[in-house]
């Protein structure tokens, strides 16, 4: 007897299909949009020079690029401090979208307040913390054992462009790439190996901002490398790396606090929201991806003369 089309054959096993929030199409304009306009707006004089060289000489109680590092303690002290003025640079301002994946893991939660909320924030930014220092404590102490011949270390030019820029372009445009990826699978555009891990998320993020002193040209880590090699003990440079990671972290970590904290615990219940989550996460991680990419890997080489980039009054 044939079933009567009223009454359809029922499947077995219906696919199911991952939540994505409505109009992602817009998300992903506007994130893309976001990311292309701060790498044009993007003043690394204002970045390097006037905040993070008067923050640095500030805390140090000198000039940090001209004195020279004298001993353990303060090298270690330097790591720090200079990871901390190096907070808003170009190399490091892609941390930032770190506070979407920290919400959305923070998110699965119970955070009433009080003490729960404290649970909650710092399990995140303890996951964050692991993925960052396997990689720059790795990175540290293999640093210090290669040394010179990293081109990180080296003051070789390519046609006039400088090895260690080359690098940092490399670098910076395999992970503002990964952070685009993440960005568009968290809004579920393309598949998310994290969906149902938001941990996991968490700490590749980590992995991530401590990926970026392997491309990082900032003078005062440049300085804080060429000590730590100098030393040839890879247990200094492993410190000293570690040290500069958590100084790059340090805002986001504070900012991350004062939002769950101040809110009692609402913020993250507010991520825990898919919808929620799946925009911010994703808006943010896609925004400092394509910065990451046009910048590095657009408007830096057209300041060495290859490619061309439109360039701002204030450069």
């Amino acid at each position: 007897m044939t079933r009567s089309p009223a009454y359809p054959t029922p499947t077995a096993n219906p696919p199911i299909r991952p939540h994505t929030p409505p109009r992602r199409a817009r998300v992903v304009a506007l994130a893309v949009l976001a990311g292309i306009l701060l790498a044009v707006l993007w003043s690394f004089e204002l970045v390097d020079k006037v905040i993070g060289d008067n923050v640095a000489n500030t805390l140090l109680g000198h000039d940090a690029k001209t004195t020279a590092i004298a001993g353990t303690a303060a090298g270690l002290l330097f790591a720090f401090v200079s990871g901390f003025a190096g907070t808003f640079t170009a190399c490091n301002i892609a941390m930032a979208a770190s506070i979407g994946p920290m919400g959305q893991a923070g998110g699965q939660q119970e955070a009433p307040g009080g003490l729960p909320a404290l649970r909650a924030m710092l399990r995140p930014v303890g996951w964050l913390t692991l993925g960052m220092v396997a990689v720059s404590a790795t990175y540290g102490a293999v640093g210090v054992l290669l040394g010179d011949r990293l081109p990180q270390l080296s003051t070789a030019t390519v046609d006039g462009v400088p090895v260690r820029i080359i690098q940092s372009s490399v670098v910076f445009g395999v992970i503002g790439l990964a952070l685009i990826y993440l960005g568009l699978a968290a809004l579920g555009v393309l598949p998310d190996v994290f969906a149902r891990r938001p941990v996991a998320r968490v700490v590749a993020m980590g992995a991530l901002v401590g990926g970026f002193l392997v491309g990082r040209p900032y003078p005062l880590f440049y300085k804080l490398f060429q000590w730590a090699a100098d030393t040839g003990n890879p247990l200094y440079g492993a410190a000293a790396f570690t040290l500069q990671s958590l100084g790059n972290v340090v805002l986001v970590a504070l900012l991350f606090a004062v939002l769950v904290l101040v809110s009692r615990g609402r913020f993250l219940r507010w991520m825990a929201d898919p919808t929620r989550a799946a925009v911010v996460t994703g808006g943010l991680l896609i925004a400092l991806g394509v910065f990451t990419v046009v910048y590095w890997d657009l408007r830096v080489p057209a300041y060495f003369g290859v490619g061309w980039f439109p360039s701002m009054p204030y450069r």
